[in-house]
Order: C-alpha cells, then sequence, then structure tokens
C-alpha cells in the first residue's frame, strides 16, 4: 500500500480540529420546545444540556402533581430530539465527509 502516513495524520489532525470547533459551536446554540399550550418551555443548547426550564403558574395544580411532572417530561424529552437532530445537522455531514475524505475502507459509508 503506497498510504502517505504523514498526510493521514495530518488529515486526522484537521478532522480533530473541525470537529471541536463545530461541538463549541452547538454548545453556543439553542433549541427550544414547549408543552401544554406553552405553560412549560425548556431551552437545551446544542450540546443537548438542559440550559432553562420555564414553568407557568397556571400550570402549577396541587391537586394533580402529575400533569406537571408529563408535561415536564414531554417539553425536556422534545428539547433533547431537537438538541440531537440539531447535533447530527452539524456534525453528520462533518463526520462522514472527513472519514470518507481520508480513503480508509469502512469508514464514511
Amino acid at each position: 500500500m503506497g498510504m502517505d502516513m504523514n498526510k493521514l495524520m495530518q488529515q486526522v489532525g484537521q478532522m480533530q480540529e473541525q470537529m471541536q470547533q463545530a461541538q463549541d459551536e452547538l454548545a453556543k446554540e439553542t433549541v427550544e420546545a414547549t408543552a401544554g399550550g406553552g405553560m412549560i418551555t425548556v431551552v437545551a443548547n446544542g450540546a443537548g444540556e438542559i440550559k432553562q426550564i420555564k414553568i407557568d403558574p397556571k400550570a402549577i395544580d396541587p391537586n394533580d402533581p402529575e400533569m406537571l411532572e408529563d408535561m415536564i417530561l414531554a417539553a425536556v424529552n422534545e428539547a433533547v430530539r431537537s438538541a440531537q437532530s440539531l447535533m447530527e445537522s452539524k456534525l453528520g455531514g462533518l463526520a462522514g465527509g472527513a472519514l470518507g475524505g481520508l480513503g480508509l475502507p469502512g469508514l464514511g459509508e
């Protein structure tokens, strides 16, 4: 095989830098999800971390805590899904393109 290891290592280094830069950008971006007609709002960053939960006081019914729990759970799950979608859109092409660009069998397919 006539593979140039120096070139390969340089490409790997560039890919790592691009991935780190994309991950840093994702941590700064946010997604928002709501439940209960907007009574619950959850904000997550592109890295999937929940950054904020807002609860409208009208959503707090002392006689039905399960409803509040369900709304929070629904909003958190939707925020996480949105964050994952954002992550895939940012990193998906980068990972596939960079790995495939290395010309190694089995990568980037």
